[in-house]
């Protein structure tokens, strides 16, 4: 695969927009199912919860969080336009019963009032933020007294098998992230580390593992 392909990949998965990103969205869900599904049987959601997801993508796991409880209210925010609209399409019925709502917006400038959520929930979208220290304000700045900070990802081991991820990935190691969540005033609950079925692509098997952290707001 040509560096300029990578490249490519790389903002995609970043950022899906144009002709290509409902592909790219589904994709990542196929390749995303298990970070996801361990990730929301990690949270410990409770009835009348408030959560907020940012870079839900499409969607498309919406469904599996109200699974887990119906009675919790949900918000998703994501930067790309195409993946708010897919997203939209993909939960018409929780927007109906006003349970969920999904918005344009980046997770350095949330449009919520000030200690609101439960939980915020984030999965793979920690590689891209370039300066972490303002996404971690907005976080705790909406998230209620003691709420809680979930975050999913792949651990830098494995990251680093993948060959996009040169361009624009910060990556991270259990000690790493238990590091960054500390410094930016979060308490560690609970790191999980799962090992997931190898993946293939253009006939090349990759490892997958996840890193799921649960931490809590302190002062």
């Amino acid at each position: 695969m040509d560096e300029q392909t990578l490249k490519i990949i790389a903002q995609q998965l970043r950022k899906p927009e144009g002709e290509h990103a409902n592909a790219v969205g589904n994709k990542m869900n196929d390749g995303n199912k298990v970070i996801n599904l361990q990730t929301i049987a990690a949270m410990g959601t409770k009835a009348h919860d408030y959560i907020l997801e940012i870079g839900m993508g499409n969607g498309f796991f919406v469904k599996d969080l109200f699974k887990i409880n119906k009675n919790i209210t949900y918000s998703g925010c994501d930067y790309s336009a195409e993946m708010v609209a897919e997203a939209e399409k993909n939960n018409k019925n929780l927007i109906v019963q006003k349970k969920a709502e999904f918005i344009l917006s980046n997770g350095e400038n949330l449009p919520f009032e000030k200690e609101i959520f439960d939980q915020v929930m984030t999965i793979n979208t920690l590689y891209f933020w370039e300066n972490p220290k303002p996404y971690f304000e907005e976080i705790r700045r909406v998230l209620k007294e003691e709420g809680k900070l979930i975050i999913g990802i792949r651990p830098k081991s494995v990251m680093k098998g993948y060959p996009f991820v040169k361009y624009g990935f910060n990556m991270f190691s259990k000690e790493e992230l238990i590091a960054l969540l500390s410094q930016n005033k979060f308490e560690i609950e609970k790191v999980e580390e799962n090992i997931e079925p190898d993946q293939e692509n253009e006939g090349i098997k990759f490892k997958v593992e996840n890193l799921i952290a649960v931490a809590r707001k302190v002062e």
